[in-house]
C-alpha cells in the first residue's frame, strides 16, 4: 500500500476562486486510497479464507487490515505533509534573511487533516470487502462474494480514476481489474500452498 497518496500542491484560491483542477488531485488521491485499501483488504481476507473456513476469522482479517491499513495510511501520510510543511517554511525564512523579502506563504493542509483524508478513504474502500463477506454463513459462497464485490469496485475505481486522470476508460479499468485480481489470486494461492488448513 502506498502511503503517499494525498499530496497538496500551490494554489491561489483567492485570486482565482475555486481550483478545480486541484479539486481532482484530491478526488483522484482518494481513489487511490480507497483502491489500496479495496484490494489490500480484499486480499488479506481471500487469504484467511484459503486456509480457514470460519466467518469470524475471515472478517476478523479484514477488519485488522483495515484499521492497519488505515493507520499506515494516516501516519504515512501526516509525516509527508508535515515534512512538506518544513521545508516550504525553511524556504520562506531563507528567501526572507537572502533577499530581504517575504517568501510565499506555504499553501499545505494541516498534517492532520492529510492523515484523517488519507485513513478515510483507505476505510472507505477496506470495508467493501468486510460488508460483501458479512451474514455469509457457507464458506465458499462467502468467498465468492467477497471476489465479486472486490471485481465491482475495482471497475467503479478504475473507471472515475480514468475519468479524473483522463485516461481511456476501458485501458484503466482493465489495468486496475487485472491488478486487483492478481493481488488477490496470488494472496490465495501462497496461503493455500504455505498456510495451515483448519483442523
Amino acid at each position: 500500500m502506498e502511503m503517499s497518496r494525498l499530496r497538496w500542491s500551490p494554489e491561489e484560491p483567492k485570486r482565482r476562486g475555486v481550483d478545480y483542477s486541484q479539486r481532482a488531485q484530491w478526488l483522484r488521491a482518494a481513489v487511490l486510497g480507497a483502491n489500496d485499501g479495496l484490494v489490500s483488504t480484499g486480499s488479506l481476507m481471500m487469504g484467511v479464507g484459503a486456509v480457514k473456513t470460519d466467518a469470524r476469522a475471515m472478517i476478523l482479517s479484514g477488519l485488522s487490515g483495515l484499521v492497519a491499513g488505515a493507520c499506515s495510511m494516516a501516519i504515512g501520510e501526516f509525516v509527508s505533509v508535515y515534512s512538506q510543511l518544513e521545508i516550504e517554511k525553511a524556504q520562506m525564512k531563507r528567501e526572507k534573511e537572502e533577499g530581504g523579502r517575504e517568501g510565499e506563504e506555504a499553501r499545505l493542509p494541516s498534517p492532520m487533516q492529510a492523515a484523517g483524508a488519507s485513513a478515510l478513504a483507505f476505510s472507505m474502500g477496506a470495508v467493501v470487502p468486510l460488508l460483501a463477506a458479512s451474514f455469509i454463513r457457507r464458506h465458499e459462497v462467502r468467498l465468492g462474494m467477497v471476489a465479486a464485490a472486490v471485481t465491482m469496485a475495482l471497475l467503479v475505481f478504475g473507471g472515475v480514476g480514468a475519468k479524473l486522470g483522463r485516461a481511456p476508460m476501458g485501458r484503466s479499468c482493465l489495468r486496475v481489474l487485472i491488478g486487483g485480481w492478481l493481488a488477490m489470486l496470488i494472496t490465495f494461492g501462497l496461503m493455500k500452498l504455505f498456510g495451515f488448513s483448519e483442523r
